[in-house]
C-alpha cells in the first residue's frame, strides 16, 4: 500500500509522518522490537525472553498495564515485558519517527484513530490469521472488530485487536444542580441553561469546562453535530464533508461563544488531563469528556456527587453524537519475537485481562465475556451509554478513522484554529470551510487509491 501524500489548502505538501531525529533515537534506546528499519518483516522468535510494549495512554492507564503484565509474567515466566508508557497527545508523531528512524517495539497500544497512518507506511502486522486460531476467535465483540477492519485504510484487514470501547459522556455535579434548583442537562437547552446560571466568576465558579487543548477538534465536533442534528459526516455523494454545514457553524459558534463567558480562562490550553483534573476540584457544573475518566471522578468526588449521562439531545428528544474510536493492541511488523508478543495480545484481551482493564477504565470491554461481568451493572455511565447507543434514540456520525491524514487533519492542522475561534479571531464558518477542504482533498485521495 503507497503512503498518501496530499496537499492542504495552502499547497504545502504534508503526510501523516514527523520526523524529528532526537525523539527517534530516544525511543530507539528503549525499543528492541524492529531492526531500525522501521518497516521489516521481523521473525517469529522462540516465543521467549524480551518483547517491548508501547502503552499509548501512558500515565493515565500505567498502573492497570504494570498489573495485567505482572499476571502475563506469572502465567509466562519466560517472556518479560518491557513497558512503556506514552502520553496519548505523543503517541502518534513518537510512533511515525520510529517507523522512518527505527526502534519500533513489539506490541504497542493501536487505536482506530490513528490506525490507518500507521497501516499505510507498512508498520503494522496482519493478525487475521493468528485471530483465527485463537481462543479469542468468537469472543470478541463483532461491531468493535469490523471497526477495526474500516478504520484500517480500505484493504478490510486486521491490524489491530480491539481492546475496548468508549462513549461521550456529560458529567455534571448533582449537588450544584440540586442547590440551584436545576434540571438534569438531558437537552442542548437544558445545558446551556445550566451552564450560565452555575458561573460565578467572582467566585471562581464555572458552568462549565471547554477543551481547547490538544484534542479538541473531537470534542467540538460533538457538540456541534449534537446541536445541528446533521448524521452523516459526508454528503450523499461521498465526496464532500458535512463538517461546514451552515447549521453546524451555527452550533459550532454557539458552543465555542461559552469559552470565559462560562468557563476558566485555562481552558484554552486545556487537555483532557487538565481538564478533568479541573473539574475534579468541584467548582464547575458540568464537564464533555468519556468514560474513560469516571474512576478518576469517583475517587475525586464520590458518587453521591455527580452523574455521567449520555450526550444532551435536540429537538424532538434525537441524539446525535460523534463517533468514539475502538481502542486495541496491535503487532508491529518489525517485531523479532513475534510469537511471544501474540501470547501477549492474547493475555490483554483474555475475559480476565479485559474485564480487569476495562473495570479500571471506565470502558466497554471487547471481549464478550468480560461484557457480561457484574461491574459493568454498577458503573452507571458505562450502563447508560450501552442503552442509549442501543435503544434507538442515538444516531451516530461515523468520523472517517480510514483516512491516514485523519489524526493530521483533526488535531495538529486544525487545533490552532479552534483556539482561533474560542478567543474570537476566525469565526466557526471560516474555521470549518478550511477543515472542510482538507477533509475534500483526502477523501478524493483515498477513495482513487481504493480504486
Amino acid at each position: 500500500m503507497k503512503i498518501s501524500i496530499l496537499r492542504n489548502s495552502t499547497g504545502r505538501r504534508r503526510t501523516s509522518t514527523a520526523v524529528a531525529l532526537g525523539a527517534a533515537l530516544a525511543l530507539t534506546a528503549t525499543a528492541c522490537g524492529d531492526d531500525g528499519s522501521g518497516g521489516g518483516d521481523g521473525a517469529e522468535g522462540s516465543g521467549k525472553g524480551k518483547i517491548v510494549f508501547w502503552d499509548n495512554n501512558g500515565g493515565v492507564r500505567t498502573e492497570i498495564w504494570k498489573e495485567i503484565i505482572a499476571d502475563f509474567e506469572k502465567a509466562n515466566p519466560d517472556i518479560d515485558v518491557q513497558y512503556v508508557g506514552i502520553a496519548s497527545t505523543e503517541y502518534q508523531s513518537k510512533v511515525d519517527t520510529a517507523i522512518q528512524g527505527g526502534g519500533l517495539p513489539d506490541v504497542g497500544g493501536i487505536g482506530a484513530s490513528m490506525l490507518a497512518g500507521f497501516a499505510a507506511q507498512g508498520a503494522l502486522d496482519t493478525l487475521d490469521f493468528r485471530l483465527a486460531k485463537s481462543p479469542l476467535n468468537g469472543k470478541l465483540n463483532k461491531d468493535m472488530v469490523e471497526s477495526m477492519r474500516a478504520a484500517g485504510g480500505g484493504d478490510d484487514k486486521l491490524y489491530s485487536i480491539p481492546t475496548s470501547a468508549n462513549n461521550g459522556v456529560l458529567y455534571y455535579r448533582t449537588d450544584l444542580f440540586e442547590k440551584a434548583g436545576l434540571e438534569e442537562p438531558t437537552t442542548w437547552d437544558r445545558f446551556y441553561e445550566a451552564a450560565e446560571k452555575l458561573t460565578n466568576k467572582g467566585k471562581n465558579e464555572f458552568g462549565y469546562t471547554i477543551r481547547g487543548g490538544a484534542g479538541s477538534i473531537a470534542q467540538a465536533l460533538d457538540a456541534m453535530y449534537g446541536q445541528s442534528g446533521i448524521t452523516s459526516f459526508w454528503d450523499s455523494s461521498g465526496k464532500k464533508t458535512t463538517v461546514n454545514d451552515p447549521k453546524n457553524a451555527e452550533a459550532l459558534e454557539k458552543y465555542a461563544g461559552l469559552f470565559k463567558k462560562v468557563t476558566p480562562a485555562a481552558d484554552l490550553n486545556n487537555d483532557f488531563t487538565k481538564m478533568t483534573a479541573q473539574w475534579d476540584t468541584g467548582t464547575i457544573g458540568m464537564l464533555n469528556h468519556n468514560l474513560g475518566s469516571y474512576q478518576d471522578h469517583v475517587k475525586a468526588l464520590t458518587t453521591e456527587k455527580f452523574r455521567g449521562i449520555p450526550q444532551p439531545t435536540g429537538p424532538g428528544g434525537k441524539r446525535v453524537q460523534v463517533s468514539n474510536p475502538v481502542d486495541g493492541i496491535g503487532m508491529f511488523k518489525g517485531s523479532k519475537n513475534k510469537e511471544a508478543a501474540w501470547k501477549f495480545i492474547e493475555f490483554a484481551v483474555s475475559a480476565q485481562s479485559n474485564s480487569k482493564f476495562n473495570e479500571s477504565a471506565g470502558q466497554v470491554p471487547a471481549n464478550t465475556d468480560a461484557a457480561k461481568d457484574e461491574w459493568i451493572s454498577k458503573a452507571e455511565p458505562t450502563k447508560l451509554a450501552a442503552e442509549a447507543l442501543n435503544d434507538g434514540s442515538t444516531s451516530i456520525v461515523q468520523l472517517p478513522y480510514y483516512l491516514p491524514d485523519w489524526n493530521t487533519i483533526s488535531k495538529a492542522e486544525n487545533e490552532p484554529n479552534f483556539q482561533k475561534v474560542l478567543l474570537g479571531d476566525m469565526s466557526a464558518q471560516e474555521f470549518l470551510d478550511t477543515m472542510a477542504e482538507q477533509l475534500n482533498e483526502a477523501q478524493a485521495e483515498w477513495q482513487e487509491q481504493k480504486g
